[in-house]
Formats: structure tokens, sequence, C-alpha cells
């Protein structure tokens, strides 16, 4: 294979995954707050967006399967972070929103992801940084078309399933 033709990009962003993952970890605890992974706080980020969300919503705006989802706000559940409750037009539909213990590091986090974002965008000027975070999007668009492409309508919320 020539691997001189190859784009990296996707290489690239993974490898800016797991440092910058490392280093929000870091100031999270610098910050007081051990009991958060980066993982669990794109969660709450999109709580913190709109709290009282159905499971599917979340999936759906975190992009991540209902299984690991659950699986996370399991871990989130147990630490205080967060309550299900069932919704009150569908008791089967189940909502996730935030308790007061949570609500509370919300300023914290703010302040570590602005600190987050000058390590990541230092030296950048601000057209830069609007350029490269259209093509992001661009990117991701792509990825979801491609997804759904792959395995049907919905393949975000897992398998098609609602």
């Amino acid at each position: 294979m020539d691997m001189k033709n190859t784009r990296k990009g996707a290489f690239l962003i993974a490898q800016m995954h797991q440092i910058s993952g490392r280093i929000f970890s870091k100031l999270l605890k610098d910050h007081g707050i051990h009991d958060i992974t980066p993982s669990q706080g794109r969660i709450l980020y999109a709580l913190w967006q709109k709290d009282d969300v159905p499971i599917h919503r979340l999936a759906s705006e975190t992009s991540l399967k209902k299984s690991t989802l659950t699986v996370m706000l399991d871990a989130l559940e147990r630490s205080g972070h967060i309550i299900r409750i069932p919704s009150g037009e569908d008791r089967r539909r189940i909502h996730v929103r935030l308790t007061d213990k949570n609500r509370g590091l919300w300023s914290v986090y703010v302040r570590v992801s602005r600190q987050m974002t000058s390590l990541g965008y230092a030296g950048f000027s601000d057209s830069e940084i609007d350029t490269f975070e259209g093509m992001l999007e661009r990117i991701l668009a792509n990825l979801k078309s491609a997804e759904e492409a792959l395995n049907g309508k919905g393949a975000s919320s897992e398998g098609g399933k609602p």
C-alpha cells in the first residue's frame, strides 16, 4: 500500500481526541472534579444545553449508541450527576435530568472548556478557526450520511431503532 498518498485526517483527529481527553481529565481534576470522565462530559454538556430530555434524543445529540449511553448514564447516576425519570406523557419513555449537584459544576466546566479551547487553538487566527470548524462540520455531516447509508435510516440510534 502506498502510504504517501493516504490522507491522515481521521488518524490526526483520533490522536487529538485521545490527547485532549487526557488533558481535559487533568484540568477537571485540577479544578476538584474527580468523578467525571471526558466521555461523560460530552453527555453532561448536551444536558447543560437542554435538560430533561429523552434518552433517544440524548443518544442523537452525543452520537452515542443507546447501549453505550446507558452504561455511561449508569455511572453518572451512581455518582449523583443525573437522574432518570419516566416521561409525563409515556411512562415507558425515560428522560434524563441533571441533579442540583451537577448544575453547580457548569461554571467550572465552562472554565475548563475555555482553557482547552485556548490550548488547542493557540497560534490560530479567528478566521483559521472558523474555516477549520466549518470543515469539521462538513466531515461530520459526510460521516453521518455515510453511516445512515450503510446501516439504514436512524443508524445513530443503534440499528435503526427509534
